[in-house]
């Protein structure tokens, strides 16, 4: 499809309201380099989560966006701060003895507990890199460790030495009394330990660039250059927007803070900070904040085994700005959603296409696939026809839908594998089947009667018309939500469930009848 130019300008579909206003706000570094620079980065203190996805893929949704409006050269790059030292152990990592007596070393320098790397930092650095890669982002990696060992951020660093005292004067001020007697922007890497050590500053060599700092009494001189010492968290970034000439970084909401402090940083050192957007957090289902170290939440592994990469793309895309839970639980809606937008998608115009998740999530191409069904009614699928593996789901389907095949439907192809293992390991041993009353029996025999009168090639509007008839008959005239939930709660466990005309219709009458009558004299 065609976008018109002026629909991209009106649009206010959050990556591209973000896209102009970095475009507005950095013109003529922009122009100036003709290229635009767009980085995220991540701490390898623990294995990567699905947080860190989530700020390359939104980061991936803008530079789709930059693509539309100019015509000017993007890259993405990833940083890794890898040279920041472990300060705790992830709970979720083996061999922790290990890391207890590698604490304070770099990250590139400590051990690896599985034992598959170099260091611990290579570990998750490449968990990253092959996380990003299943989902073909491009971007360019950078290594905190390289970068600063090679000599890359020299000059940069020497910028920050000369202005050391108005970096002071800007933190100082923000740090409780005992921490500003101790602070200072650079941290040397002890050449005997080789931990990352927060010691005070007893005077600077300018000339040289060297800093003689208090190691418990002892005097450590150390050369700011070449990874000799590496630099405080927030003057580390300011220092990397520098060094990177950085258009644009977004952050979580716990970094605002940390974002105001760096660009009052840049400004220092004669740049202007990066366009910026903090996003809210993802929580898990107890609402806490998913960290690394805990492991809670769902992981991208986990997530990529119950449904597919673009259906949590489009999990990503939605309310950045909002606090979302992110947990297994949430898949299903999240796929519904996605098919919801496919559909959508077959007849909408360039305005309303922009507006359009999916629009963000496929770089501009949503696939053009037919809708089959639901993902939640393919998981009722799953249950009710005892299938266990993808062939015989298969069947089941094309049972009563011929004209459906694999090659023609690669989505729900896709589908029918995610849903059975989704079922199998989330939801079967949640089930409960409800045990109904005799009234509440009554009904349901009804219902079983009233089927008796319809057949396969009913409409599903009939059927479900005919199923309301029931419920009215049988006391619930008032509240047909309830009557519903009842047919659920005893046929599928669960109080909610698919629009049952539909599933009728594809299931099968005489099935479906089946069904009804064995959870009556099972349950």
């Amino acid at each position: 499809m065609m976008i018109e130019k002026s629909d991209l300008e009106k649009s206010n579909s959050w990556p591209l309201v973000e896209a102009k206003k970095l475009l507005r706000e950095r013109k003529s570094f922009i122009e100036s380099k003709n290229k635009i620079i767009l980085q995220t980065g991540y701490g390898p203190s623990g294995l990567p989560h699905i947080g860190t996805f989530g700020e390359v893929a939104r980061t991936s949704m803008i530079v789709n966006a930059l693509n539309y409006l100019t015509n000017i050269e993007t890259e993405i790059i990833t940083f890794s701060d890898d040279m920041d030292g472990l300060r705790k152990i992830p709970d979720n990592v083996p061999n922790q003895k290990l890391l207890q007596s590698n604490l304070h070393k770099p990250l590139s320098e400590v051990p690896d507990p599985f034992e598959k790397f170099n260091s611990f930092g290579e570990h998750n650095n490449e968990m990253l890199k092959n996380f990003l890669n299943k989902f073909n982002f491009n971007y360019k990696f950078k290594s905190s460790t390289e970068l600063y060992k090679s000599g890359f951020f020299n000059d940069t660093l020497k910028i920050i030495f000369e202005n050391f005292d108005g970096i002071m004067d800007i933190i100082i001020p923000t740090l409780g009394k005992d921490r500003q007697k101790t602070y200072s922007p650079f941290l040397p890497i002890c050449p005997e330990t080789g931990k990352v050590l927060e010691i005070p500053v007893i005077s600077r060599d300018e000339k040289n660039f060297k800093i003689i700092f208090d190691n418990n009494g002892k005097e450590l001189e150390r050369s700011i250059l070449d990874g000799n010492c590496k630099l405080q968290w927030k003057v580390d970034w300011a220092m990397r927007w520098h060094a990177l000439d950085v258009d644009f970084e977004m952050y979580g909401k716990d970094l605002i803070e940390s974002a105001i402090l760096s660009s009052r940083i840049i400004k220092l050192l004669g740049k202007k900070p990066p366009s910026g957007f903090a996003y809210e957090l993802f929580l898990d289902e107890k609402g806490e904040k998913i960290s690394k170290s805990k492991g809670n939440g769902i992981t991208i592994e986990e997530w990529l085994e119950y449904s597919s990469p673009e259906s949590l793309s489009l999990f990503m895309y939605q309310n950045p700005k909002r606090a979302k839970k992110l947990y297994k639980e949430v898949v299903p809606k999240a796929v519904d959603e996605y098919l919801d937008y496919v559909f959508k998608s077959k007849t909408q115009k360039s305005r309303d296409i922009l507006l359009n998740p999916l629009w963000h999530v496929h770089n501009g191409k949503i696939p053009n696939e037919g809708v089959v069904m639901s993902f939640s009614m393919l998981l009722n699928l799953v249950e009710t026809s005892n299938a266990d593996t993808k062939e015989l789901l298969w069947k089941f389907v094309k049972k009563y839908k011929e004209d459906l095949d694999e090659k023609n439907h690669p989505i729900f192809d896709k589908l029918i594998s995610y849903a059975i293992k989704y079922f199998n390991d989330v939801i079967k041993q949640k089930k409960v089947y409800k045990k109904p009353s005799a009234n509440e029996k009554k009904a349901l025999v009804a219902l079983i009667k009233e089927l008796d009168n319809c057949n396969d090639q009913m409409l599903p509007e009939e059927i479900q018309t005919k199923i309301y008839s029931i419920g009215k008959e049988n006391g619930y005239k008032e509240n047909l939500r309830d009557w519903f939930k009842l047919i659920y709660e005893v046929v599928f466990g669960d109080e909610n469930g698919p629009r049952m005309g539909f599933f009728i219709s594809f299931f099968g009458v005489s099935e479906t009848k089946d069904l009804i009558k064995n959870k009556l004299e099972n349950v």
